[in-house]
């Protein structure tokens, strides 16, 4: 197996690779840099979706079942 990295240039090759890929004649693999940004620009789309509170909820509850383990 070979692998490369490929710059794209026009937008028409994307959709090119991406029916290659469903072919399953290549795979295509984002890049670590790529899947955090992805990663982020969800998480940044539902930031409205929760509040503070909630945050802090969720952050003592895990805290919580950390310590409770840590004592086990």
């Amino acid at each position: 197996m070979t692998t490369l990295q490929i710059e794209i240039i026009e937008p028409k090759a994307e959709k090119l690779l991406e029916d290659l890929a469903a072919m399953n004649l290549i795979s295509i693999q984002s890049n670590k840099q790529e899947r955090l940004e992805n990663l982020l620009n969800k998480l940044r789309l539902h930031a409205d979706d929760i509040s503070m509170e909630e945050i802090t909820k969720e952050v003592e509850t895990v805290r919580a079942e950390r310590y409770a383990n840590r004592k086990k």
